[in-house]
């Protein structure tokens, strides 16, 4: 997520001056072609493909409205994420107690096994966070990107998963590490150990219910999660959005010169180049900036930065817990103003 005032006019530049390049060169081929053979049909009215451009404006609306309620869910699901968390660190910290217990703990034993347990639930939201990384067909997948997901640290890997080691046991470890969806199994885990408490008297039997409901909480937000994650946003209607778009920038350039080709002295239907690119570059942007919002978790500078959600969320639960060793939030990237 980029987290300054908003993007510098650099930054727009290196983003779009690869597109920009192409329309300087096609259009300026055009109207040259134009201006010395004089051929008079390449200027077509401008009636025609004022039609096909509005036409593109709505359809341009419609597909960046739907990218921005994808990627606003996805930011929701993920506060929903952050206010879970709170919950479920607070009741873990006060439910489990020595109330019920035929085998009395001492609080040094009862705060090791509350600490086991948040643990577990930071290693549940780095778990997903690497899960919801993974790399899908319809994701961005240019050498752009890749190379900056590598310069971030954000390239999916299997082996993302050891870093999960400091917040689990060996057992636990080598449980997940063994399952698909590690994420679901972590959750899986903590039930049976509400489930053990219980059955030891350290967690009382409403209490128990209460925590449950967080966990199946915690699975109704990730299955949210891994439903954007998963379900792309549907190919005919981001097909037919880049053709039309393609479409109207081709033609652009012969409505212009219908314009421009009136003016006296002649040479100034040069002047439909720079007019053709202006309106081609903001239907295009309109374009670019629908497609990289309707995947916000592939990892890129537009997403919604479940890293750094992540790690406030294990700063905020481990401070509840008076946890000595407490992580630092996660540094802006690239350069300074992108939170991952």
């Amino acid at each position: 997520m980029h987290g300054g005032r908003r993007y510098s006019v650099k930054e727009m530049y290196h983003f779009s001056k690869k597109y920009l390049l192409r329309f300087v060169a096609y259009h300026s081929a055009i109207v040259v072609i134009f201006f010395f053979t004089g051929w008079k049909w390449m200027a077509i009215p401008w009636q025609p493909l004022s039609l096909v451009g509005i036409a593109v404006a709505f359809y341009l609306g419609f597909k960046n409205n739907s990218a921005y309620e994808r990627m606003w869910e996805a930011r929701k699901i993920w506060g929903g994420i952050v206010n879970a968390s709170r919950s479920f660190t607070v009741m873990v910290r006060d439910f489990i107690n020595n109330q019920e217990a035929d085998v009395k703990l001492s609080e040094d034993e009862l705060n090791g096994l509350r600490k086991s347990i948040v643990k577990r639930h930071v290693a549940w939201l780095y778990a997903l966070t690497f899960q919801m990384r993974q790399p899908k067909g319809w994701e961005h997948e240019k050498l752009m990107n890749l190379d900056f997901r590598e310069r971030v640290g954000l390239t999916y890997n299997e082996a993302n998963f050891n870093k999960l080691s400091p917040y689990l046991t060996d057992e636990d470890l080598n449980y997940i590490l063994s399952k698909g969806n590690k994420a679901s199994h972590l959750v899986s885990l903590q039930s049976k150990h509400f489930a053990n408490l219980r059955s030891s008297g350290h967690l009382e039997h409403f209490r128990h219910l209460e925590l449950e409901n967080m966990l199946k909480e915690l699975y109704t937000l990730m299955g949210k999660s891994e439903r954007i994650k998963n379900f792309p946003f549907p190919r005919q209607y981001a097909t037919v959005n880049l053709f039309f778009v393609v479409l109207f920038i081709g033609l652009l350039p012969f409505g212009m010169l219908n314009v421009f080709s009136n003016l006296s002295p002649s040479y100034l239907v040069f002047a439909a180049i720079p007019f053709s690119v202006i309106c081609s570059w903001v239907f295009w942007m309109m374009e670019m900036i629908g497609d990289f919002s309707e995947n916000p978790f592939e990892g890129l500078p537009n997403d919604v930065p479940i890293s750094s959600i992540s790690r406030g969320i294990e700063v905020d639960i481990l401070q509840m817990l008076e946890e000595d060793e407490i992580p630092q939030h996660v540094e802006f990237v690239n350069p300074g103003v992108v939170q991952m």
